[in-house]
């Protein structure tokens, strides 16, 4: 592509962007620029500023090139292998760091039409039971392609689409409608579709399980970085807890090894390697990375707090509790979301809704000072603090509520004050360490920098091929669905060929069928046997102008009357007829109305019998 080519591209890139609100700037551009052109050449276009025009003009071809260019390919568990590797590692693994009533949730990234997060769904009802997983698990599938979500959300699919179910799990979880299979609704509950873009949108947290797989190849290598820092926020949490990342055949993590570890490299299934063992990854142009880290590292600090804290948002729901406020006030995790006056903290050990609306009457924060806990061994004291929290505006966004343990600040800053001191000289040590490996790392450097430039050569021509061979797949898929209609269609005609052929060879008398011109269009055997006239020699001709011995004149007007009737009349007559042998004979004529497929005359049959013969 030219220059020119290119700015023309990225003012058509900036002009989707600006007003549908994609933004494809993140996607490789070889790949993006087959895809935008592929749809050009379906609607005669040969220039970007042409097509740009276009879309101006005919707002429904936005759909048409999403569409194109969001490659819907998907399947029930692609590739087995992978799939079975992750119902018998992964989520075992998941279920065992949880308590039997602590929730399930797992994020399905690009799910398309929705058959990767139904099969997770099926995985997970088999480890858990299914009354276990109604209660437990929450499946979030979510794409960018409104229409693939609107096939996702209603769950119907045909046969050739479940194939790789097994008919177990077929007559388990799905329920047959109309040659179809839709999956049970009080299953389908479990999981929630909404639309959310990956470079742009925030990802979903507190995740177990984060299924995305054969997107982020459409991606180039710094947007790469930038999604795969998310997923690992999204996977975040306790640092004991077990999390897995299953990625598509075509995607590798070999770059990104400070954030995931494989738990089986070629099904692509790796796990999260916690916050505080992963080291930061160097951040990209538009300090995406950086900004993520910095999320994940206040995430980490408000979770780690020895002071308990609770976030309430402007609706007053349960917006987070670090682990010393549900160690304090048994809060769990399925507590964030909540209503707060459905929680008992609203009301004990202080009223805590009275507060809220104070402190934001007064935009200040409020103190209530000796708040008494009663417990059979004892009291415990705590300072109140609720203050309000706005969105640098004057829209508020929530209420932060912190408890502070009177009886434990001295003890407290004392700990601090040694962590402090150790803290220095850590710091003093690691500071020395630092300057004898940074000597190393120059060292290094230079040869590490080599090694990922054709690494990520090597892995983006991967990629490529890996989405190439998909568009062929998916092209090939439809071919065979075409070839299957084309089949079953031409054995419907050779049947019905049969099955006519044999009605009128097994007719006694001579059938003859014309159309409006009265030219022959059938001439069967017995009259060939009649008038010694063959098929071949008697089709297309008129029927009034062949050598035969019937009485034309008394024919034809009884034909034409059958023709223009209103095709419930039938005329027969009786005339006398010359075979091929020359013997006169009385022939039996009848006469009706031949019918097109909408219903309009077409033509006539006629029927004829040597009424000598019938009578015998």
């Amino acid at each position: 592509m030219s220059g020119g080519g290119e700015a023309q591209f990225e003012a058509l890139l900036a002009f989707l962007q600006k007003s549908r609100g994609f933004d494809f700037t993140g996607y490789k551009r070889p790949s993006l620029v087959r895809r935008v052109t592929k749809r050009m050449q379906a609607v005669s276009i040969a220039g970007f500023d042409e097509y740009r025009d276009h879309l101006e003009l005919h707002p429904e071809e936005f759909g048409h090139l999403f569409n194109e260019v969001l490659i819907n390919v998907t399947a029930f568990f692609r590739d087995p292998a992978a799939w079975e590797l992750l119902g018998r590692e992964a989520i075992p693994a998941v279920l065992k760091g949880k308590s039997s009533d602590e929730a399930v949730r797992v994020w399905s990234a690009g799910c398309a039409s929705g058959e990767e997060p139904y099969s997770v769904a099926i995985l997970l009802a088999e480890a858990l039971g299914e009354e276990a997983f109604r209660e437990r698990v929450k499946i979030y599938a979510t794409d960018v392609d409104e229409h693939a979500l609107g096939e996702a959300r209603r769950a119907t699919y045909d046969a050739k689409v479940m194939e790789n179910v097994s008919a177990a799990q077929r007559q388990k979880y799905f329920v047959p409608q109309d040659g179809h299979y839709v999956f049970r609704n009080d299953l389908r509950r479990a999981i929630i579709f909404g639309r959310h873009d990956l470079l742009q949108d925030a990802p979903i947290s507190r995740l177990d399980l984060l299924v995305c797989r054969n997107t982020l190849m459409y991606f180039n290598s710094e947007t790469q970085a930038g999604v795969l820092q998310r997923f690992h926020y999204a996977l975040g949490g306790e640092p004991e807890r077990r999390a897995f990342l299953f990625m598509g055949k075509a995607e590798m993590l070999l770059s990104h090894a400070t954030l995931f570890k494989p738990l089986d490299l070629k099904c692509r299934i790796f796990e999260r390697v916690p916050a505080r063992e992963a080291l930061p990854e160097r951040p990209s142009a538009r300090g995406g990375v950086e900004m993520d880290s910095r999320l994940l590292l206040m995430e980490q600090a408000h979770e780690e707090s020895p002071v308990a804290r609770i976030v309430v948002d402007a609706n007053g729901l349960l917006a987070s509790a670090n682990k010393r406020a549900r160690l304090l006030f048994s809060l769990h995790s399925r507590d964030v979301g909540r209503p707060l006056q459905d929680l008992e903290i609203s009301y004990r050990p202080v009223e805590l809704r009275s507060l809220i609306e104070q402190a934001h009457a007064e935009r200040r924060p409020v103190t209530q000072s000796g708040v008494e806990r009663r417990f059979a061994e004892g009291a415990q004291f705590f300072d109140v603090v609720v203050g309000p929290l706005w969105d640098g505006g004057s829209l508020p966004l929530g209420t932060s509520v912190t408890f502070l343990d009177g009886t434990t600040q001295a003890k407290l800053r004392e700990e601090l004050r040694d962590a402090r001191e150790e803290l220095q000289t850590t710091t003093e040590e690691l500071q020395s360490t630092n300057e004898e490996l940074e000597t190393t790392n120059e060292e290094l450097q230079s040869s590490n920098e080599e090694l990922e430039t054709t690494n990520e050569e090597l892995q983006s021509t991967n990629e490529e091929l890996e989405t190439m061979n998909e568009e062929m797949q998916s092209a090939n898929e439809e071919l065979q669905s075409v070839n299957e209609e084309l089949r079953v269609r031409t054995e419907e005609v050779s049947d019905l060929n049969a099955f006519l052929s044999s009605v009128l060879g097994g007719q006694r008398g001579a059938t003859i069928a014309v159309n409006r011109a009265f030219e022959v269009l059938l001439w069967n055997a017995t009259a060939e046997e009649f008038w010694g006239v063959q098929p071949a020699e008697a089709r297309g001709k008129s029927l009034f102008a062949l050598d035969i011995g019937l009485p034309m004149d008394r024919l034809r007007p009884a034909m034409r009357a059958c023709l223009e009737s209103d095709g419930q009349r039938q005329e027969e007559l009786v005339v006398d007829a010359v075979n091929r042998r020359g013997r006169t004979f009385k022939c039996r004529i009848g006469c009706a109305q031949l019918r097109d497929a909408r219903g309009q005359a077409s033509g006539v049959i006629l029927t004829a019998d040597d009424l000598q013969t019938t009578s015998t």
